[in-house]
Formats: C-alpha cells, structure tokens, sequence
C-alpha cells in the first residue's frame, strides 16, 4: 500500500483506507472518496501542494496533507 498523495500523473489506484478522522472524513466522504473507490491522479501543482484527482467522474483538489491519510493499492 502507498499514500494517494505518492501517485505519479495519470496513474490509477483503489481506495484501501482513510486515515483522517473527524470533519474531514466526512468532507472527503461527502465528495465520493470510499474505500473501494477507484482514483486517478490528474495534475501536480509546480510545487507539488494542491494535487488533483479524478473520482466517480469528478475532477477534485486535495491539499497534500489530506492524501497522505488515503492509503491506496495501485491498479495495474
């Protein structure tokens, strides 16, 4: 298992976990990021802080801090 935030562009991974606890979680939650779920990594920012990733059809922004606490297996 790796963080989702280690994800290299365009690269595809299965949700395993989420570590963050509290508003977070749920605000990740609210925005279709489950266990199970599969992801995208879509851009970088220059200095690697916001990373975007594509869920269930969705274009998101997530800081840095909030993928490292998303655990995924990579998608072969």
């Amino acid at each position: 298992m790796m963080k989702l935030s280690m994800l290299k562009c365009g690269e595809r991974a299965k949700i395993a976990r989420i570590g963050a606890i509290g508003p977070l979680k749920r605000r990740l939650m609210d925005m279709g990021v489950l266990v199970g779920e599969e992801v995208t990594m879509g851009k970088v920012a220059p200095l690697g802080d916001p990373i975007e990733i594509n869920v269930k059809n969705y274009s998101l922004s997530l800081r840095k801090k909030e993928a490292e606490d998303i655990s995924v297996e990579v998608v072969e």
